[in-house]
């Protein structure tokens, strides 16, 4: 594409054909990665936190950052912006609320109140520790991982505890930022595979520690289950 009002000749070369620069315009289109929901994502905080909420048993997640804080249950994804309070922090969006001191919480949302302790916390995963990702997954027994690389649409998978390292491009067949939710496979490209990603509060089920997203890798025959989290640059 070239930028309004900038013009330039080139003595002795043919332009362009409108056609071609489509073409190629769309080929780089679809050489990069997507973007993916926000809500997969911890904003610009250094860490999750998981509390255990009462009386209806709910785990949740969160990520403070400067005006907001990002809320992740069972069930999805919110944005709550910081709001006066007396003490304490006070996060609230129409009928949902969250506050706290200390490691003690209160939740409120239209169909009742939590009472929620701290239980883990975790530093969020950074682009110094993970170079080049924008998403990593992970699960265990056996242990595997998926990364989906930032600039192309490109999944590095780990198998069978990281004996087995495959990379491979992938094509997305659902984009739900509403949702949170993204699924991608390949396309055309043995052996099969498919990842699906939703926000939602997520625990290692080994270490309890919190993560924004359920992540559910399909290969091999074989069906994987885990958490991951969106990286920032």
């Amino acid at each position: 594409m070239v930028a309004t009002g900038f013009v330039a000749v080139l003595t002795g070369c043919a332009a362009t054909p409108a056609t071609e620069t489509a073409v190629t315009n769309q080929t780089a289109l679809e050489n990069r990665a997507p973007l993916l929901p926000s809500a997969l994502f911890p904003g610009s905080a250094q860490r999750f936190s998981a509390w255990h909420c009462e009386p209806a048993q709910q785990h949740l997640v969160t990520a403070t950052n400067a005006n907001d804080l990002r809320l992740w249950s069972l069930h999805g994804a919110w944005r709550l912006p910081q709001a006066v309070v007396a003490s304490g922090a006070r996060y609230q969006d129409g009928e949902i609320s969250f506050w706290n001191r200390g490691d003690k919480a209160r939740v409120e949302t239209p169909r009742g109140q939590l009472k929620c302790s701290l239980a883990e916390q975790r530093d969020a995963l950074t682009r110094a520790e993970k170079p080049g990702v924008m998403f990593f997954g992970q699960g265990n027994e056996p242990g595997w991982s998926v990364a989906l690389a930032n600039d192309t649409p490109t999944l590095t998978m780990q198998t069978n505890y990281g004996e087995e390292t495959i990379e491979l491009p992938y094509m997305v067949s659902v984009m739900d930022n509403e949702a949170g939710r993204v699924v991608i496979e390949n396309a055309d490209v043995a052996p099969f595979f498919r990842v699906r990603i939703e926000a939602g509060a997520c625990f290692d089920n080994m270490s309890g520690k919190p993560f924004p997203a359920r992540v559910t890798l399909t290969y091999g025959g074989d069906q994987y289950s885990g958490c991951g989290q969106g990286i920032a640059p």
